[in-house]
C-alpha cells in the first residue's frame, strides 16, 4: 500500500481497528512475557540463595568473576 499522509497510515486502509489491536496484543503479549520472566528469574535466585548455589552466579553476572575463576569450582564440582 501507498500512504500520502499520516492519517492514511494510521487508517490502514479501512482495517485500523484488526491491525493496531493486533499491534497491541502483541505489545501486551511481550510485556506479560518480560514480566513473568524477571518474576521466575527471581523465583530462581532466592531459592538458590536459599541453598547457598548463587553467590558464584552473581559474581558472574556483575563480571567480576573471570572465566578461570568459574572453571575451577565447577571442575570440582563435576569430579
Amino acid at each position: 500500500m501507498i500512504w500520502h499522509s499520516a492519517g492514511q497510515f494510521f487508517a490502514m486502509g479501512g482495517y485500523a481497528l484488526y491491525v493496531w489491536g493486533s499491534v497491541a496484543a502483541c505489545v501486551v503479549a511481550i510485556a506479560a512475557e518480560l514480566i513473568a520472566l524477571g518474576q521466575r528469574r527471581r523465583a530462581a535466585m532466592r531459592m538458590l540463595r536459599q541453598q547457598g548455589a548463587v553467590r558464584r552466579i552473581e559474581r558472574a553476572e556483575r563480571g567480576l568473576a573471570a572465566e578461570r575463576d568459574l572453571a575451577v569450582p565447577l571442575q570440582r564440582e563435576a569430579a
